[in-house]
């Protein structure tokens, strides 16, 4: 029973962990998605790239999170192999720097930051207030699953079981070194496994040997993470998360022997047991770092001649760019391969509207004839894009494809559509609203200027998150996708109420402009509309939406009729 209830009570402050963890990192990312795009993808340093990527996983509190979310860039063409690369190595030693603020001592912080994150997310109806909240609640269940983790492993530090193990961890550091690497794989965050493995050192319950053979496997397992999670995207973007596995990896294994066979864990202990523990890892992560970053441009020739482009997929591309031709009778591999093609391009038409979409107000404020030409071309781009997407799965052979093959390839169609009409949203209807302004020489409110721009820049928050589901079929960010789209319905709604009220105080600005600003806010939430497409299908399948919002059946009440 002893062993039973020991084991119980690790699952769950594991389970605990891993959720608090979770939650910290996806309301970073929707909160502030479109924020960390901005950070990753405008620096040409690779040090600079290297210094976001460690803020930004500090942050989030997962390297894997910034990996994914720059392989995503990387495969939309908005960064170099060389700066995302230094990215996720930065981002390696901020999830490092994470560890150290989160094994202190903070349980006096569990009751304030509890009854602040749950005020936070219960008592407002705003989005961004309660993702705050979010953040702050997962904050305290970190704490609070690290004392049940130290409460749990406490009582059996003096049996037999727990020092028998512990001594053959530390006697056989290669299996420890693989021990750490499966747990950190399985629990998908290498934050959480060295968390509970310096608690473990902490305590007593392992020795610091042990635990550091079980840290540098840790370090092995967090960076095949990322390897799984971007394992259907094409190979160009794949070949980051592979870079940095052998990268980690290797270095992971020299340290490893190196300190076993010198016998270096005396020199390494330069503190308590536990601190030094992170010390060392913070110092591995550090060293990488600083070792790996100044080449890593050198490094793209490398990986793209150990992972080369498959005929297939390269063929697939190439028919994006040229005249397409029948793909002949592929087998099932080159049919998925052909999808990744397709999320390739859609993650082009993504960006392409993006960058239309980001400038747009800079034309209401300016009258740009050649900043409006510049707009049509783009469109032009994604117009043409939208045709070789339909002709290339037009012609995928259907009877070598799974009916979930067919069924998502005519999702992808369905998302390319919506995307080719959030251009013509911004090139055909806010461009020549922009020229009626100019022309008729009316000008916004302060205040109804002020909402346009706020919708903007909650519109362009969408646009990552509508990559990230592209990419992975992500169930939280796909909600979020959605939420949004409620939330930049509800600001329009505001603002229109707004602008109305305007109307009957009599402001002279207002009535100028009254029917531009009306048609800028339904242009606004019709594209963003478009964009949120994308989340639906996977809401759908999981039966997270329904079909209709109508009340199918109602209950009858009883009329003066039926009580005679």
């Amino acid at each position: 029973m002893a062993i039973a209830s020991f084991l119980i009570e690790i699952f769950a402050a594991t389970m605990l962990l891993l959720f608090a963890v979770r939650l910290v990192r996806t309301g970073i990312e929707r909160r502030f998605g479109s924020l960390f795009q901005s950070i990753l993808t405008r620096h040409s340093n690779s040090f600079v790239a290297g210094g976001a990527g460690m803020v930004l996983a500090t942050i989030l509190q997962s390297s894997a999170a910034v990996t994914v979310l720059l392989t995503g860039f990387a495969a939309a063409g908005m960064v170099t192999f060389g700066m995302a690369l230094a990215g996720v190595l930065g981002a390696d030693l901020g999830a490092a720097l994470v560890i150290q603020v989160l094994s202190y001592d903070l349980g006096w912080l569990q009751p304030a930051l509890l009854a602040l994150g749950g005020w936070l997310y219960l008592k407002s109806e705003r989005s961004n207030v309660r993702l705050m909240g979010r953040i702050v609640l997962g904050v305290a269940f970190i704490l609070i699953s690290l004392q049940f983790l130290r409460e749990a492993v406490d009582p059996i530090r003096e049996s037999t079981f727990l020092p028998a193990i512990a001594g053959y961890l530390e006697t056989d550091y290669f299996s420890a070194f693989i021990v750490g690497a499966v747990l950190a794989f399985v629990m998908h965050s290498s934050v959480a496994t060295i968390l509970m493995c310096v608690a473990l050192v902490q305590i007593g319950a392992i020795p610091f040997a042990a635990g550091l053979s079980l840290v540098l496997g840790a370090n092995l397992g967090s960076a095949f993470i990322p390897m799984w999670l971007t394992r259907d995207m094409t190979v160009t973007a794949r070949r980051i998360p592979l870079a940095n596995l052998l990268l980690r990896g290797s270095a992971a294994l020299v340290m490893l022997i190196v300190v076993n066979v010198g016998g270096l864990h005396e020199a390494l202990l330069v503190t308590s047991p536990a601190q030094s523990l992170i010390f060392a890892h913070i110092g591995f992560n550090l060293a990488v770092f600083l070792l790996a970053t100044g080449f890593v441009n050198q490094l793209e020739q490398p990986m793209a001649v150990l992972m080369s482009e498959p005929k297939a997929e390269a063929n697939a591309l190439d028919q994006f760019s040229d005249a397409l031709t029948p793909l002949g009778d592929p087998s099932g591999e080159r049919a998925s391969v052909a999808m990744s093609s397709v999320r390739h391009e859609l993650l082009q038409m993504i960006t392409q509207v993006e960058r239309m979409f980001r400038p747009v107000l800079d034309i209401y404020e300016q009258d740009d004839s050649d900043a409006i030409s510049a707009l049509w071309q783009q469109d032009e781009r994604v117009n043409t894009q939208l045709t070789e997407i339909r002709r290339f799965v037009a012609r995928m052979p259907r009877q070598n494809m799974s009916k979930g093959q067919i069924k998502a390839a005519r999702g992808l169609v369905e998302y390319a559509i919506r995307l080719e009409a959030a251009g013509d949203v911004v090139s055909n209807r806010m461009t020549r609203t922009a020229q009626i302004k100019h022309t008729e020489r009316s000008e916004f409110s302060a205040q109804g200027w002020k909402e346009l721009k706020d919708l903007h820049a909650a519109i362009l928050e969408s646009f990552s998150l509508a990559r990230h589901v592209l990419l992975v079929d992500d169930m939280d960010c796909a909600r979020r996708l959605v939420l949004d789209k409620a939330e930049v319905k509800r600001m329009s709604r505001n603002s229109r109420k707004a602008h109305l009220k305007r109307l009957e105080r009599g402001q002279t600005e207002s009535f100028q402009s009254s029917d531009l600003h009306l048609e800028t806010l339904r242009s606004m939430r019709d594209l963003h509309g478009h964009i949120a497409a994308i989340a639906y299908p996977i809401l759908y399948k999981s039966g997270q939406v329904l079909e209709t919002r109508l009340v199918m059946e109602m209950e009858k009440k009883p009329t003066m009729t039926d009580g005679r």
